[in-house]
């Protein structure tokens, strides 16, 4: 089974690191649906088919049960081909830049923040275990982050809350998939620059620098290239792990 045959699918496509990694996994060979609920995925796929590659581009909420339950119809026959799934859609809401802090999240807010960054991949993840399973071969990774290792003065509760839930739905997924030959994995990283990160209160991000080794924040194209391998036969033996990718501001 070549690349060709192993369809991506890419939800927070539209931008940023969603992009970054839509844009690596096509040049590696994938047929890459780019998915997101915002402005810009279309041209960003139409990006990606301009330089030669294979890219559609699908207005999709994660947190739609009956649009994913949808996506066999709307992807047709690339629907089959499904190969590989990457669960980076998420949102993590700020008042005026900075985090909300827990006495001031309301319940709705909590539930929404859990519906786009956990529910969403576990819906997304259910819809696409049968495909996989027949296929004998599957890559599922799971976008997390720092803020799910360590307590977060830019992030809210419910944003590391639902990452660190992420991660522990990808190990028990890990441990039910691996013998379909599917591997899931997840990713978790600090400072990158993106949208979301620009969106900081001024000077959180310049402070959070004296909290990395490597003195920068990564940019989006670092992360993609830990998908690429993720996503790659050479890490066939690998599942159920967390990789940070943070320039060294976790070390487990």
């Amino acid at each position: 089974m070549s690349n060709a045959d192993r369809v991506a699918l890419v939800t927070g496509a539209a931008r940023g690191l969603g992009a970054a990694i839509a844009r690596a996994l096509a040049a590696e060979g994938h047929p890459v649906v780019l998915a997101d609920v915002l402005d810009g995925v279309e041209a960003t796929a139409a990006e990606i088919v301009a330089a030669g590659h294979q890219a559609r581009a699908i207005r999709l909420d994660v947190a739609d049960e009956a649009a994913i339950a949808a996506l066999p119809e709307v992807l047709g026959d690339w629907w089959p081909r499904l190969g590989v799934l990457v669960n980076n859609a998420g949102i993590s809401p700020k008042v005026d830049g900075r985090k909300v802090m827990v006495e001031d999240i309301t319940t709705e807010e909590w539930r929404r923040v859990m519906d786009v960054n956990l529910t969403g991949p576990f819906m997304l993840s259910r819809q696409a275990i049968p495909v996989l399973k027949k296929r004998g071969w599957g890559r599922i990774i799971m976008m997390t982050s720092q803020a799910a290792r360590v307590p977060s003065s830019i992030t809210g509760s419910y944003y590391g809350a639902s990452k660190t839930g992420l991660m522990g739905f990808a190990r028990n997924l890990a441990g039910e998939l691996g013998a379909f030959g599917i591997t899931v994995n997840s990713i978790a990283p600090g400072r990158i620059k993106s949208d979301m990160v620009a969106g900081a209160a001024p000077g959180m991000n310049e402070a959070f620098l004296q909290r990395i080794p490597l003195g920068r924040l990564g940019e989006p194209e670092e992360v993609a290239e830990v998908v690429k391998f993720l996503v790659s036969d050479a890490a066939s033996y690998l599942t159920g792990t967390t990789i940070d990718v943070g320039g060294g501001s976790f070390m487990p």
